[in-house]
């Protein structure tokens, strides 16, 4: 009778632990999506606000924002959990500036290491620190590396077996520019929904690589994608999940700047793997205003 109340209150506990798991992953889901949502903020209202209008936010005094910044820093000392800078140091080859696709200075003037204030668990290897504002900031080297395993991963694949999409605007110019360049079909604004699954469609097409610049806002081509086992090349920011991707980009993909380093070097490496004989603008084309 006693091992039978000990066998059921071991199995009442791990029933409540992975609830509370399960909750906890929502919850971290949620705020992970909302980090991505937020900068998509119609037009005319301030992205910063959270879509809230001005008259509906009062503006706070330097004190009270003063206050507020100390306790999120106080949170944050407490619960940082991400890997520490030895462990990742110990992880990555050692590499001269010479050997990285651009110069590290142009890496940082794009502000591309710079994360979200949410990590989820298959980004937290490559996070090293948090500013005391509670970004998450990208170890540059890994996001070097990752961008040389992208471009020869996307080099696999011939144009017309890949499509880009990227519903953050912050990105069009640079996938517009990737797609002319590359022959890559590129959606932008909108992804037609079943395009990819649904053969009684007109415009339905079968490919065999999706690149998605967000999880978050791209999710309708992504579960196409996935849907039908073809595979996926996607940018992640630290608010990204990873599950069932083939390859990653780490970096900022919510920043013009951050997306047109990406998209430049992924031109500039698939057209020089596949000999597309075309002239690629300088970065600073990419990474300049519209």
């Amino acid at each position: 009778m006693v091992d039978n109340v000990k066998e059921d209150t071991e199995a009442g506990k791990k029933a409540i632990e992975k609830v509370e798991g399960a909750l906890k992953g929502k919850e971290l889901e949620r705020k992970a999506e909302a980090e991505s949502l937020e900068t998509e903020a119609p037009l005319g209202v301030p992205k910063n606000l959270g879509g809230k209008k001005p008259k509906q936010v009062r503006e706070k005094t330097l004190e009270e924002r003063k206050k507020e910044l100390l306790e999120k820093v106080k949170k944050i000392s407490k619960k940082v959990d991400v890997a520490k800078t030895e462990e990742l140091k110990a992880k990555v080859k050692v590499k001269k500036k010479s050997d990285m696709l651009i110069p590290l200075e142009e890496y940082v003037k794009s502000g591309i290491y710079l994360g979200t204030k949410v990590v989820t668990p298959d980004m937290k290897p490559f996070v090293y620190r948090r500013r005391a504002d509670g970004l998450a900031i990208f170890n540059t080297d890994i996001i070097d590396s990752k961008l040389k395993e992208g471009i020869e991963f996307l080099s696999k694949f011939n144009p017309e077996d890949v499509i880009l999409v990227c519903k953050r605007q912050a990105g069009w110019k640079a996938a517009k520019m990737f797609s002319q360049l590359t022959g890559i079909r590129v959606f932008t604004k909108k992804y037609p929904a079943g395009v990819l699954t649904n053969t009684q469609l007109p415009d339905f097409f079968e490919t065999e690589l999706t690149i998605v610049t967000d999880s978050w806002l791209d999710k309708n081509a992504l579960n196409d994608t996935l849907k039908v086992n073809k595979k996926v090349l996607m940018i992640c920011d630290t608010n990204n999940f990873s599950r069932r991707v083939n390859q990653v980009i780490i970096g900022n993909n919510k920043s013009p700047k951050s997306l047109g380093i990406i998209f430049y070097l992924l031109t500039r490496g698939y057209c020089k793997a596949k000999n597309i004989e075309v002239n690629v603008p300088d970065l600073d084309w990419w990474t300049g205003e519209e």
